[in-house]
């Protein structure tokens, strides 16, 4: 393995490339038009093309990607995450085209890809599984007749979603009838698979996930847990290793169980086992993810672990090397996930130009992100900009950490929830670490942006700022943002 080819894009796409310079490696990305400007493709070694409309579907065409791969003569392909990652019919694509997949194998992919599938897996792998049906519901008199039997409340749940798609709630057999149209209409249209499920729905759950590797001479090893429980429309907003409910005795018995799994489906790469935890502390499966995770930053952190340098080993035939007992937990991390959106607007997606793009460095931080200065910030990709985390030898100095580099996160030309996600952090419940999936729609009102109130003393730093001739505009403008506490002007 000599050059990989990223069939990615924004940070994603830069954080493998660092990783792959690191080790002596030619990177190649991959780019529609909309994203030429882009921080990926500046660093990349190489940049290939795509053509289609939306630009979205770029990244989708499987025949552009493996054109691409074959023209830059690289020789394996790394998906990153979203997009085709998941894909089993594109790994097998591009083991077909003679390139080294960066992944788990096809079969892996589609087994657990497929969530009924997967949680029969999950219960012969020694994986507690939540009461529910045994398979898709036949119709909705069959959903009533299971929610019934289970209890309610309960989740529908479409077999081939993700991103939340295709998930209802349902408290009583009228909304239990209504949540299997939707579910299934939804995820029929998502993913061209209708098919439901139902199972018994976790009342103030938390959502905790395993880290697992595994190589492809049958070693499997757990790198711990992330609490991922802060979400917003089943989509996570903060993440953070370890979690903060989760002692020893928890994690040595979730972690086996992972790597149980990993094992009875023969996976090799980098994965994740994917929980929800009930009040009593009792951990459910829920899905595992066959790929590199948004939130891998905080388990590298906290193990001195390199995961993307761990799924090239692992693709060009390497054994681990190491057991478990070579994996130890040191400190805390939390990651942020910052997007160009606005909170205040039930977190509709912003659009424009980043007329100033600063964000913190120093010891105990670390930012992913794709972005530059004067790059436009369009609808047609997900927004999220960048991953802001903060490390520390405890939970304490990590909460500290990720609310000063919030507060020095800069990114002037749009609203982003960068303030929204400092009041998040420093919430009394998120420092205790009463934390639940529920908590952003809890404390809802608490956490809305409050009243603009620029007291004289702010409104000294500022006027001190614009006013010095020895500052640089970078450092005007962050001074400025800072005194008035991520107030975006």
């Amino acid at each position: 393995m000599k050059s990989v080819l990223i069939a990615n894009r924004g940070e994603i796409a830069v954080r493998i490339l660092k990783t792959l310079h690191r080790e002596g490696l030619t990177g190649v990305v991959v780019y529609h038009e909309a994203d030429a400007e882009s921080l990926a493709v500046k660093l990349a070694d190489k940049a290939v093309e795509l053509h289609g409309s939306p630009p979205v579907s770029a990244y989708l065409d499987v025949e552009q990607i493996i054109a691409a791969a074959k023209s830059s003569e690289a020789d394996a392909v790394h998906p990153g995450f979203g997009f085709l990652a998941e894909n089993g019919d594109f790994a097998q694509a591009v083991i077909d085209a003679g390139l080294i997949w960066v992944g788990p194998k096809p079969d892996a992919i589609r087994s657990m890809g497929d969530k009924i599938e997967a949680k029969r897996l999950a219960e012969e792998a020694g994986v507690p599984i939540l009461p529910g049906s045994p398979g898709a519901l036949a119709d909705v008199d069959d959903a009533v007749e299971w929610a019934e039997k289970i209890g309610y409340p309960v989740l529908l749940k479409a077999s081939a979603g993700g991103g939340g798609k295709g998930m209802r709630i349902a408290h009583d057999r009228a909304e239990c009838i209504d949540a299997f149209t939707s579910a299934s209409n939804e995820a029929r249209a998502s993913f061209g698979d209708g098919r439901v499920f139902v199972e018994r729905f976790v009342e103030r759950p938390r959502h905790i996930e395993v880290q697992v590797l595994a190589d492809q001479h049958g070693a499997a090893v757990h790198l711990g847990e992330r609490e991922c429980s802060i979400q917003r429309r089943y989509q996570k907003v903060v993440e953070e290793a370890p979690s903060p409910v989760v002692d020893e005795e928890t994690r040595q018995r979730i972690g086996a169980q992972a790597v149980s799994l990993a094992q009875t489906v023969g996976y090799a790469s980098a994965g994740t086992v994917e929980l929800v935890m009930d009040e009593q502390g009792e951990a459910y499966f829920l899905e595992m993810n066959t790929r590199l995770q948004v939130e891998h930053p905080v388990t590298e952190l906290v193990t001195g672990i390199d995961i993307v340098s761990e799924q090239l080993r692992i693709a060009r035939g390497e054994e681990l090397g190491y057991d478990q007992d070579a994996i130890s937990i040191t400190g805390s991390a939390i990651e942020c996930r910052v997007y160009a959106e606005n909170p205040d607007e039930d977190f509709a997606p912003e659009t424009g130009t980043l007329h100033l793009v600063h964000f913190p460095s120093g010891e105990g931080v670390r930012v992913d992100h794709g972005v530059q200065s004067g790059q436009v910030v369009g609808a047609a990709f997900d927004p999220m900009i960048a991953k802001v985390v903060g490390f520390g030898a405890d939970r304490t100095e990590a909460i500290a950490k990720i609310r000063k580099a919030l507060r020095e996160t800069v990114l002037l030309g749009l609203t982003t929830n960068t303030a929204y996600l400092e009041r998040i952090v420093g919430h009394r419940d998120f420092i205790s670490g009463a934390t639940h999936t529920g908590f952003l729609a809890l404390y809802e009102d608490e956490l809305a942006t409050p009243p603009l109130e620029v007291d004289e003393e702010r409104a000294l730093i500022c006027a001190a700022a614009l006013a010095s001739p020895w500052f640089d505009e970078r450092h005007t403008l962050s001074t400025v943002h800072s005194a008035l506490g991520g107030w975006r002007a």
